[in-house]
């Protein structure tokens, strides 16, 4: 068995990683090969090419890297085709990958998109042309299939891996011990993005936002896990000109420990919030785009949903405050994450959410996908 895997990002990475685990238990000489972080070659992937070659977002930052992005899709797939998988996989990274998917499936090769592409909440027509790119849409949210359905897509609920990785009572007390912070301390956990092109914009606006909270809440601990080096320079360059009262603790990785410990998170939209909503902590989410990019969307109407992070999305409701672009300045997020500090009942609503969404989302997600997978391969070798 050949499986070639494409990830984008270090949630898909994560993603990866479990998934392969899962398909090794169904098929134990399966071979991985394709685009892969360091936890899906830390699992057995052979990585042709770095993670952070595909991780591009924004319309106007694609544009940018178009050329480049697309001599390396076409150099990505003759390599797959020449391996002869028998499925590839696309992790999240849609832009990227469903493109790579439509070209695989014309080769022959069976296809799968693991994590929907957010197409019932713009350009919901596109579900047809996914149907043209993949075979089988594994989604993580359970309201996903039946949107497909109605465009004749194969699509199953899986449920999410990191529910069911991440424990439904976490340990804060044992966190912040690892982290050496006080049991009584007042923390809060920064949390940027996973892509440069995130933290570039998010940068000024949560180092100055952690800055006006360490002020207004003496003591204040502020944790904030970078993916990589170069976005923890990144980072650290804007907090050491913008933060200084905050004195912000940079840690290599280990956001699952940062949220753990924290009692309220800023937070980059995107799988981060549903990590910080699993790990049970109130939270405000900012996402901004390229200025070209958020005038197109709004102007044309593209977007039909009323929140853009996962947890709202999921709740169909405003669990968490969200800003958007302009909104997502240092003052307006500071001022939400105070709320939650000085809040412990509105504290407690949400936690209680949050634990219902858990639920909802803990069945075993690697597994379920891993099930899906091999039955879309058993069904290809039955067909005449």
């Amino acid at each position: 068995m050949r499986i070639a895997l494409v990830a984008g990002e270090a949630s898909g990475d994560t993603l990866g990683a479990a998934l392969m685990e899962a398909l090794r238990r169904r098929f134990p000489a399966a071979e991985f090969a394709g685009v892969a972080g360091p936890k899906m070659r830390a699992a057995g992937c052979t990585s042709w090419n770095s993670i952070d070659e595909i991780s591009v977002m924004g319309l106007t930052e694609v544009i940018t890297h178009l050329p480049r992005l697309l001599r390396l899709r076409r150099n990505l797939c003759a390599r797959i085709v020449a391996w002869r998988p028998d499925v590839f996989i696309g992790v999240d990274n849609k832009e990227f990958n469903l493109g790579l998917a439509k070209l695989l499936k014309r080769q022959g090769l069976a296809t799968v998109q693991y994590v929907s592409p957010q197409v019932w909440a713009w350009r919901r027509g596109r579900a047809r042309t996914i149907g043209e790119s993949v075979d089988l849409v594994l989604c993580l949210f359970p309201f996903e299939p039946d949107f497909y359905r109605e465009y004749g897509v194969r699509a199953a609920f899986v449920g999410h891996p990191l529910a069911d990785q991440i424990p439904v009572q976490v340990d804060r007390a044992g966190a912040r011990a690892e982290l050496g912070i006080p049991p009584g301390a007042r923390v809060l956990a920064v949390l940027p993005g996973s892509r440069r092109g995130e933290v570039e914009k998010l940068a000024q606006p949560f180092a100055r936002a952690a800055e006006i909270l360490a002020q207004r809440f003496p003591g204040l601990v502020c944790l904030a896990p970078m993916v990589t080096p170069a976005l923890r320079a990144l980072f650290a360059a804007r907090c050491a000109e913008l933060a200084p009262t905050a004195a912000i603790h940079l840690l290599d990785g280990n956001a699952r420990g940062a949220l753990a410990a924290a009692d309220v998170v800023l937070v980059a939209s995107g799988t981060a919030t549903l990590e910080a909503a699993l790990s049970k902590r109130p939270m405000v989410v900012a996402y901004r785009l390229g200025a070209v990019t958020a005038f197109l969307l709004r102007t044309l109407g593209l977007v039909k949903v009323r929140h853009f992070s996962q947890p709202n999305l999921l709740a169909g409701t405003e669990l968490v405050p969200e800003f958007f672009q302009g909104a997502a300045n240092p003052h307006n997020l500071a001022d939400a994450a105070a709320r939650w500090f000085e809040d412990p009942a509105a504290v407690a609503q949400v936690t209680t959410e949050f634990e219902r969404l858990h639920e909802r989302l803990r069945c075993n997600g690697a597994d379920r996908a891993a099930a899906e997978i091999a039955e879309l391969l058993t069904a290809r070798v039955a067909m005449p």
